[in-house]
């Protein structure tokens, strides 16, 4: 992805399995929106794996993914937690969550195993969850006379926005969902009915 208000995310939810040597790494990748969704969603793959030793997650949020956090959950520290994170960075995925749960086999994988491991269930997982680019866009508000709504209509028609919210007023305005890699050229074409009240969705 080159252009700068695109981001890639998931629209569904993955699983996976992967073993080596008696251990069990099961695979959960998820859509999310925020931080609560992150902690019930661990709850929820916690009551579904209970006898589990490990529950080793990451998540990143926010359009470039700046908001983010790994979780080793007891396994030796960069085992787990930074594996998921780099394959969600790999994937170029934000607003997702993989968390990866492990049954141990009985014999000792080592850290390069557990890296390993931890890396594929959470790539496969990844891989198995859809994904979508979607646009970062901004809504903005346009105010015009009542004599001007054709006008303006057309427009909104000519640029293919989406119409959120209609008032009106002493004036009549309109808030259009626009992707901000063009806002600029939205501004040029409205400029004779714009307003300087932009506010971000």
């Amino acid at each position: 992805m080159n252009v700068s208000d695109e981001y890639c995310t998931l629209i569904t939810r993955g699983e996976s399995l992967f073993k080596d040597k008696g251990s069990k790494f099961f695979g959960y990748a998820f859509p999310v929106a925020d931080e609560e969704e992150v902690k019930t969603l661990l709850e929820e793959v916690k009551v579904q794996h209970p006898k589990a030793r490990h529950h080793c997650y990451a998540y990143r949020l926010g359009y470039t993914g700046e908001n983010y956090r790994a979780n080793d959950d007891g396994e030796p520290s960069g085992s787990a937690g930074k594996p998921i994170l780099n394959t969600l960075l790999s994937a170029e995925a934000t607003f997702a969550l993989v968390i990866v749960v492990r049954y141990f086999g009985g014999t000792l994988l080592g850290v390069p195993g557990l890296i390993h491991a931890y890396k594929e269930a959470a790539a496969e997982a990844l891989q198995a969850a859809e994904k979508e680019i979607r646009t970062m866009n901004t809504l903005v508000r346009i105010d015009y006379d009542f004599d001007q709504t054709n006008a303006v209509m057309q427009l909104i028609r000519k640029l293919g926005l989406t119409v959120k919210e209609q008032i009106f007023e002493e004036r009549c305005g309109i808030w259009v969902e626009v992707r901000n890699a063009y806002i600029e050229k939205i501004r040029e074409e409205l400029k004779d009915y714009w307003t300087i009240r932009v506010t971000v969705a």
